[in-house]
């Protein structure tokens, strides 16, 4: 699938500025693939359906996770969270999408995951430092995101987890052992 027939399917689940993200997203993905050696093809693929279940119904997708997920913690920390394990189901059995390697970069694009392979924080970032994103601290990694992709992907977990405490919300518990993994293999690469 191109991206203009990946654009063509996702489009009517999004709002336009969702749509607009989505393609900035691309954009970023794409550029940081190239960059960092990721399969550029695939980071497409998962940048346009990244937020493809952003704005589905959040009791059917709760549902979901109860009744067809394998993680089921998801239903404990908020509903922003759902539309990234969710959105990997649904761009499997409706679109057709069966990769691995896509469906977990949609799967993680939120929360992050110890072990994140190449693919998975290219999207991450991308979803982070996408050029319609402006708030504090972005600047600052998408320096980083040109150099080092850990450390971008450190400092956006790092702003994130910051932001969620800030309003006294629960931060998920991959995302704190993903940071604590990128710090500890920083640490070690550094001696």
């Amino acid at each position: 699938m191109n991206q203009e027939q990946a654009l063509k399917k996702v489009k009517p689940h999004l709002t336009e500025h969702r749509y607009k993200h989505t393609l900035g997203v691309v954009q970023s993905a794409t550029e940081l693939a190239h960059r960092f050696g990721a399969d550029r093809e695939k980071a497409m693929l998962a940048a346009v359906f990244h937020d493809y279940a952003k704005f589905r119904d959040k009791e059917e997708m709760k549902r979901l996770v109860r009744e067809k997920l394998n993680d089921k913690s998801f239903l404990n920390y908020g509903e922003e969270l759902l539309h990234a394990p969710c959105g990997a189901y649904y761009v499997e059995h409706e679109i057709g999408i069966t990769d691995d390697d896509v469906l977990n970069a949609i799967r993680y694009h939120t929360t992050g995951r110890p072990d994140m392979t190449v693919l998975e924080k290219v999207v991450f970032l991308a979803d982070y430092i996408e050029p319609g994103r402006h708030f504090k601290g972005i600047e600052e990694v998408r320096e980083l995101a040109k150099q080092d992709l850990d450390q971008a992907v450190i400092e956006a977990l790092k702003n994130t987890t910051s932001f969620l405490m800030r309003r006294n919300q629960l931060v998920f518990p991959d995302t704190i052992a993903t940071y604590n993994q990128l710090i500890e293999e920083k640490r070690r690469s550094d001696v």
